[in-house]
């Protein structure tokens, strides 16, 4: 295939690097504070520095990463007091979310949810806590998907995207997925009993133990 063919530079070439580089500070690849330098990560991903350029602008906007004048981009650190902000925002959204999930949601939706809770009551059970983070993660994704508030839905994407890090440490604190298990199938239990008031006052009692969590 041509070089020009390859999508190395414009808006496609823009969007591959914007998806790796969000993935790998989602996951953890690279670390807070870690610096992102344009040419190594042109040559990485097979773009221009102006792809890298108008990605990190990108990254910036959506809280991941810090653009520093004279000095370049790294990856943004989120401080514990940041972290309880944006829960204190995550509680009212989320709220929100599980609200209209008791409304909203199919009877096939709501087994999911049932689902998930048996298999996050099994990954406790059997001492795994990423495979629990996991699915803590995948049932705040599927109470805010069933939800049909797609305002919120956008909102918290980005709100989480930033406490991948304080959440994923959270999870492998030692207790913590038990205490927040409870939590968790409150949720889900109010929700499949379709009684949107419980359900919102779940969420808030959930997210407010986490920030305790987080000033622990």
């Amino acid at each position: 295939m041509p070089k020009e063919a390859r999508p190395s530079t414009g808006e496609q070439a823009k969007q591959h690097a914007l998806a790796q580089l969000r993935q790998a500070i989602l996951q953890g690849d690279m670390a807070p504070a870690q610096r992102l330098v344009e040419n190594e990560l042109a040559e990485q991903f097979d773009v221009t520095r102006a792809s890298i350029r108008a990605a990190l602008i990108d990254l910036a906007a959506d809280g991941l990463v810090e653009r520093i004048r004279n000095r370049g981009s790294r990856v943004r650190v989120v401080t514990v007091e940041e972290a309880v902000a944006i829960t204190e925002c995550r509680m009212v959204l989320e709220g929100l979310c599980a609200a209209k999930a008791a409304v909203a949601a199919s009877d096939e939706q709501l087994t999911e949810l049932a689902d998930l809770g048996r298999a996050m009551t099994k990954a406790v059970a059997d001492g795994e806590p990423v495979t629990y983070s996991e699915l803590n993660s995948e049932l705040h994704h599927k109470v805010r998907e069933f939800s049909g508030q797609q305002t919120a839905v956008t909102l918290l994407e980005r709100l989480n995207a930033q406490l991948v890090r304080h959440r994923f440490q959270l999870a492998l604190r030692p207790g913590r997925p038990q205490q927040s298990l409870s939590q968790h199938l409150a949720m889900i239990e109010a929700i499949t009993a379709r009684d949107p008031q419980a359900a919102e006052a779940a969420v808030r009692a959930h997210l407010t133990s986490v920030i305790e969590a987080l000033r622990d």
